[in-house]
């Protein structure tokens, strides 16, 4: 009994473990224009923690260029929602000042089943956020 209760868990580790190898990596997406330089990324390592950068440069008047960074723990819910933690104590400081607790992604990705020869770019879709400039950017994944 005892190691068929150890194979379970054994094999319940493995499984958690390999969806997050299917997350991981780094996604990003790029607004080029006249007037601003935009661009965000999100890097979500294996082991359940993620690095945000958001990166924004007005061209008009004096603006100067603008650097937000987010910290914390992304863990994967249901079937491709990825949930995102920010704990105050751990990942707020005087560089990391964005907020993203309770912020949610769908992962989007060409499921293999699908045979046809449409391209669908690997992608992580904010679709809520307490940063209402977050909710609704899609980033791609580059990494």
């Amino acid at each position: 009994m005892q190691k068929l209760l150890l194979l379970l868990l054994l094999s319940i580790s493995l499984i958690s473990s390999a969806q997050s190898e299917k997350y991981a990596g780094k996604y990003e997406l790029v607004f080029k224009a006249s007037n601003a330089n935009i661009s965000y990324d999100i890097l979500l390592n294996p082991n359940g923690t993620f690095l945000f950068h958001r990166y924004r440069h007005v061209l008009v008047g004096n603006n100067k260029e603008e650097n937000s960074y987010g910290k914390g723990v992304w863990k994967p819910q249901k079937k491709n929602l990825i949930y995102f933690f920010t704990n105050h104590k751990n990942d707020i400081d005087a560089t990391h000042t964005l907020n993203l607790n309770n912020t949610k992604a769908r992962f989007i990705s060409k499921s293999p089943r699908d045979k046809s020869d449409r391209e669908i770019k690997t992608a992580l879709k904010f679709y809520e956020s307490e940063l209402s400039w977050v909710t609704g950017k899609e980033l791609f994944k580059i990494e």
